[in-house]
């Protein structure tokens, strides 16, 4: 998205200040570097800092870029247990800076982006910010739907079969030349497709630490942040996209991964003992079917980066480096198909 312009600044200015309770400018904005998909500022002004997050410019991808469901969750989410930050506003007239967006409030903590927290010095530290994590995570997967007012936030039936079938269809609307791993992988997750166990909650879709904010001296967790990929769902997904994350090695997109790094000697929990504590605090016995659940989080993430390398080739991406993201996809979905031929028939048990 281009960089909003001095008269849509004005505009938005007396926009703000006619919808939200002591807003007053005037306005300055800063582009949030890092983040592949809407356009996010930090708005300044005089009544205080804002953060305004919008849809891109130009043709999008169908149900993609969901800002407005964004808004609506974290309204839901203002008393409940899961740090959000508070929303003031939703503005779905596109006249005003040439996309729909919401502002909300300015949370001034850390985001990290090295999976290791090589900027923490404590192993202790380490270890209390994963189980923060792994907490803020239950917390999510164990709130009440109905009580917050989103028992409608997405359809019913199979949540794998629905999320699939809604990524092969984003892959192929994005799809810049063909991708034989890909395609043997989205075969493979179609044919492996476990029963529905019945299991509902909300799910943030894309919980990793860079979309987590923590207090600037102590492991806590102010702000779970980027709801855009947030539905009804399993909670597996969610639990096996965060691992696939770690998993990943380092130099590979916005986040650096875990793969090759000792984590006992940094204090971090194996993959095995994050899961283990997860399904203590779920009071669940095991975990079937994981290998499925780590190689659909590969294709959907593979899937999400073919849309900001299509994005990017129409000229409407939102990070002046979407364009390598496409590089991305191939080595995701060889990682998945190497985690499906370790399994043999991809049943792994926790």
């Amino acid at each position: 998205m281009s960089q909003i312009s001095p008269m849509e600044l004005e505009k938005l200015t007396e926009y703000l200040a006619a919808q939200i309770t002591g807003f007053q400018g005037p306005l300055q904005l800063k582009k949030f570097t890092g983040g592949q998909s809407n356009p996010t500022y930090k708005l300044s002004a005089k009544s205080g800092d804002y953060v305004l997050r919008s849809q891109p410019r130009g043709k999008l991808l169908k149900s993609a870029h969901a800002v407005d469901r964004e808004y609506r969750v974290l309204a839901a989410l203002k008393n409940s247990q899961i740090p959000v930050p508070k929303v003031f506003h939703l503005c779905e007239d596109k006249t005003i800076i040439g996309a729909m967006f919401y502002l909300m409030e300015f949370c001034d903590g850390r985001v990290y982006w090295d999976a290791a927290l090589q900027q923490v010095q404590s192993n202790a530290v380490r270890s209390e910010m994963y189980d923060a994590m792994n907490r803020v995570l239950v917390d999510l997967h164990q709130l009440d739907i109905h009580a917050c007012g989103l028992s409608d936030y997405a359809k019913a039936g199979n949540y794998f079969q629905r999320q699939l079938t809604r990524w092969s269809s984003q892959y192929r609307a994005s799809e810049l030349q063909k991708n034989i791993a890909m395609d043997e992988l989205n075969l493979w997750l179609e044919q492996s497709l476990p029963e529905d166990d019945g299991r509902i909650c909300l799910v943030h879709g894309d919980f990793r630490l860079d979309n987590i904010m923590f207090h600037r001296q102590k492991p806590d967790i102010i702000a779970v942040l980027d709801w855009e990929l947030s539905t009804l769902g399993h909670p597996f997904a969610d639990l096996a996209y965060q691992c696939m994350q770690l998993r990943m090695p380092q130099g590979m997109g916005t986040i650096d991964g875990l793969q090759g790094i000792n984590r006992a000697s940094l204090g971090i929990p194996s993959e095995q003992a994050y899961v283990e504590r997860y399904c203590q605090r779920m009071n669940l016995g095991q975990i079937d079917n994981w290998s499925f659940y780590l190689a659909f989080s590969f294709f959907r993430l593979a899937a999400i980066a073919q849309g900001i390398a299509k994005r990017a080739s129409q000229g409407n991406a939102s990070n002046k480096d979407a364009a390598k993201a496409g590089a991305f996809v191939q080595p995701l979905a060889l990682m998945a198909l190497e985690i499906i031929n370790k399994e043999n028939v991809a049943i792994n048990s926790y």
